[in-house]
């Protein structure tokens, strides 16, 4: 990897980072949704109104824009293109493997064309890719297990993570304590959804029924200093997602977001976008807010993308690596 030439140290898109938390059929900003389907028609998205069936309904316009095999090899080329242009040097976007709404007899057949895709995408911009596997919390037990057994399976073979997603006031962690058995067994990531909708009590059952070792949102953690030490402890990362958290009305608004509080307390963190095509966000836009709304030093920035590298599912290669140049970049960056 380059060194960071003098012109443009403390640009953010010079610093290379991990984006661990998108949503793989949201992964685009419209504007790169409507290059992809530009002779599609594109329902629009209604207004947000901070609840969560309301935003679920805007992640079905989107994902009902995803009509073919074709459609998912053609996203994930345009999501790793994008990402390289923003310095991203891992991506790990999270899917269902809803493969009957495409055509496929069943998810391992889909998760072969994702895995396909990613490696063509990969040799073609240089940015890795790995899979979080996500059931969706409010629906079987079986199903959960099922796809733990196949996320095991591909585990080092294009999938790095298991996760939980979808409304946690439906949807009790403890129940699908034996699919994440499998996926620690597999040597798998532990990323579930909590901490969102749901308070500090939904992170705590993450941690404790799923042995979670990232958490996906986990912004309302905040709220119980116990539950904060522990993470700093366990050294847990929370990969945050500021503009989702405001257009889903976790937080009222950007001044009162936890962010800087979790960092100075010694919470590990990650910036992410979340569903770009919902919330309209990329993950350079987030890194540029955190640093233009919330103050953050070069060094705090650096700090940011080096924890979402180390708690990637990314290679040693891309990990080492990535993190020395996070060091160049930070040493050259303004003070």
């Amino acid at each position: 990897m380059a060194l960071i030439a003098s012109n443009v140290a403390g640009d953010l898109r010079q610093l290379p980072k991990a984006h661990l938390h998108l949503h793989l059929s949201a992964a685009l900003r419209p504007g790169s949704l409507g290059e992809l389907f530009e002779d599609a028609p594109r329902p629009q998205l209604e207004a947000h109104d901070g609840t969560f069936p309301a935003f679920l309904r805007q992640m079905a316009v989107v994902t009902n824009l995803l009509r073919s095999v074709d459609d998912y090899a053609r996203l994930i080329h345009k999501m790793a293109e994008d990402a390289a242009a923003e310095g991203v040097t891992w991506l790990e976007p999270s899917t269902g493997l809803r493969a009957k709404r495409i055509g496929l007899d069943n998810e391992e057949a889909m998760l072969e064309v994702l895995v396909d895709s990613a490696r063509d995408a990969e040799r073609e911009t240089g940015v890795g890719i790995g899979f979080i596997i996500t059931p969706n919390r409010t629906g079987p037990t079986e199903d959960a297990i099922r796809l733990a057994r196949l996320a095991a399976r591909y585990a080092g073979r294009g999938v790095v993570s298991f996760g939980l997603a979808d409304d946690e006031a439906r949807g009790s962690a403890d129940r699908f304590a034996e699919a994440f058995g499998i996926a620690r067994e597999a040597g798998l990531i532990r990323a579930p959804h909590a901490g969102e909708h749901a308070g500090p009590e939904s992170v705590r059952a993450a941690l404790n029924a799923l042995g979670a070792q990232r958490i996906q949102h986990g912004v309302r953690s905040i709220e119980d200093p116990d539950l904060v030490r522990r993470l700093v402890d366990e050294q847990i990362c929370l990969d945050i997602c500021p503009t989702s958290n405001v257009q889903l009305a976790v937080v009222p608004d950007l001044a009162h977001h936890p962010l800087p509080a979790l960092l100075a307390a010694g919470v590990s963190a990650s910036l992410n976008a979340d569903c770009p095509a919902v919330f309209g966000c990329s993950l350079l836009d987030e890194y540029q807010l955190a640093q233009r709304i919330f103050g953050l030093s070069y060094v705090q920035m650096a700090r940011i993308a080096a924890a979402s590298i180390r708690h990637s599912g990314a290679p040693e290669g891309i990990r080492s690596s990535a993190l020395t140049a996070i060091d160049v970049w930070s040493n050259a960056a303004p003070r």
